[in-house]
């Protein structure tokens, strides 16, 4: 019932009533990422969408779907022979507001304390 209510009400927690309908009439299923994210496209080709596994978050999409969702290429990832060269980082979805965000030293959410101040800046003063 919770999931139902979540459909009708809410758009951030996957797909909503009106999109499993269109998905259902007009979609054709593409491919799934390695995050259980699942693409489709429109029967005639013009709308490309994503269903997320999860909250409905853009940094999610690994870049070959991304390519694929923004009409950079024509081909779906799961239709190509792809690598990564030894270079290429593994994707990770952004991590701006959890536990894994970057914080820079002198940060005050770092654990290390902020270093002293050491009194060789003189602050502006209007009129002065």
């Amino acid at each position: 019932m919770k999931k139902f209510l979540l459909e009708i009400f809410t758009w951030w927690h996957g797909r909503t009533i009106g999109t499993r309908f269109f998905t259902w009439r007009k979609g054709e299923f593409v491919g799934e990422d390695e995050f259980g994210n699942a693409y489709y496209r429109e029967r005639n080709g013009k709308k490309r969408w994503v269903i997320y596994n999860g909250p409905a978050e853009a940094s999610a999409i690994p870049p070959g779907w991304h390519g694929w969702m923004h009409r950079r290429v024509d081909t779906p990832p799961v239709d190509e022979t792809y690598y990564p060269k030894h270079w290429q980082k593994a994707h990770i979805a952004n991590q701006t507001g959890t536990p894994g965000a970057y914080r820079p030293h002198g940060s005050i959410l770092t654990p290390e304390r902020r270093p002293e101040v050491t009194g060789d800046y003189d602050a502006w003063t209007p009129g002065q």
